[in-house]
């Protein structure tokens, strides 16, 4: 009797343990390359006044051996005064560790990631709760016209990385004590509406890594469960709603064509040369870096098909090559906005001669 008694007492902590554990992450084997980068998309305009916007990720199909994408989408808050803490990867010392999002009155740590959205690497800014009563931030949310409950509040995004997991060589952020003092706060795991989301993902062949190389068939939906009605289908999309513009890319010639500026006009024929001369050799400068870009990758594909590299090389290799993308894209984008700020701040003439 004395001895079952211990028995059960043992088995009752380990229980308990396990139900702390899961808080913060899922017992799972550490994975030894990271996901991909995160995808660019819009966010679907809310179907309704309650919805809260949970942003998509990278989850792991253990027996499948690949990444999938789990769609951004609306899901009713569990109760009022709820808010979500995205899941995220994170080193574990030998792999990667997944740890679990969930829901609870202050949004806690979720890895330093930009999921956008009001979701830019630390804390939330996608809305607030008032009078028992959720407000959507416009600013960030997209929402509806016959939403009343709404206020816009600009957010300062210092954190342009679409890198997926925390850590060996990922983003490097470390939770505030206000974020640890969240995670003991009580919690509530994905509701039912959110582990359809997952199930109907996990199925779905265009979700995983290992077909769609970073671009989901579908990167996010209005509702949990729903892919096609309202669904935003990858590369379709033009850029988050804060403006990070773009579509996912994994190599240069995935991007669209170097725009070409507009025609200066400047009232001065012979300043409107030299802009116009400025413009050309930027376009020209950008032209060039992509496609030397794309010739490096092109020879690390090589490199892999000549060493018959396996999937979790290949993976990370093409992870590299999207960052690189990105990183690129990301230059090139300041760069054009800083020449046409510059030609646009210069005086201009009112007639077609010499300025006066």
């Amino acid at each position: 009797m004395r001895f079952a008694l211990i028995v059960r007492s043992m088995l009752f902590a380990i229980l308990l343990m396990g139900v702390a554990g899961a808080v913060s992450a899922q017992v799972r084997v550490a994975i030894a390359v990271g996901p991909p980068v995160l995808p660019i998309y819009e966010q679907p305009i809310c179907p309704g006044d309650g919805y809260f916007w949970t942003p998509g990720y990278w989850d792991y199909d253990y027996d499948a051996a690949d990444y999938y994408w789990i769609p951004g989408t609306w899901v009713m808050a569990p109760e009022v005064g709820f808010l979500w803490t995205p899941p995220y990867w994170g080193w574990g010392g030998s792999g990667f560790v997944f740890y679990d999002g969930y829901w609870g009155p202050t949004v806690g740590f979720y890895g330093g990631i930009n999921y956008g959205f009001g979701y830019f690497g630390n804390g939330f800014y996608g809305g607030r709760w008032e009078g028992g009563h959720f407000f959507y931030n416009t600013s960030v949310w997209h929402v509806g016209g016959d939403f009343h409950n709404v206020y816009n509040e600009h957010v300062d995004i210092r954190n342009d990385s679409h890198v997926s997991f925390n850590g060996h060589g990922g983003i490097d952020a470390r939770p505030t004590r206000e974020e640890e003092a969240a995670a003991h706060e009580r919690h509530i795991g994905p509701v039912a509406a959110q582990t359809a989301h997952m199930q109907a993902a996990r199925s779905d062949p265009q979700q995983r890594a290992s077909f769609n190389h970073g671009r989901p068939g579908v990167v996010a939906t209005a509702r949990p469960g729903d892919f096609k009605n309202d669904a935003v289908r990858g590369g379709e999309a033009g850029g988050r709603a804060e403006n990070t513009g773009g579509r996912s890319a994994v190599h240069p010639s995935d991007l669209p064509a170097v725009q070409h500026a507009a025609a200066p006009n400047t009232g001065n024929a012979k300043t409107d040369k030299k802009y116009q001369q400025e413009q050309d050799k930027l376009e020209t400068k950008q032209t060039q870096e992509r496609q030397k870009l794309q010739q490096q990758q092109d020879k690390e594909h090589q490199q892999l098909t000549k060493q018959k590299a396996d999937d979790a090389r290949t993976q990370q290799v093409e992870q590299k090559h999207a960052q690189q993308t990105q990183q690129l894209q990301q230059r090139h984008t300041q760069e054009t906005q800083q020449m046409q700020q510059r030609q646009s701040s210069a005086p201009r003439s009112s007639g077609g001669g010499k300025p006066k």
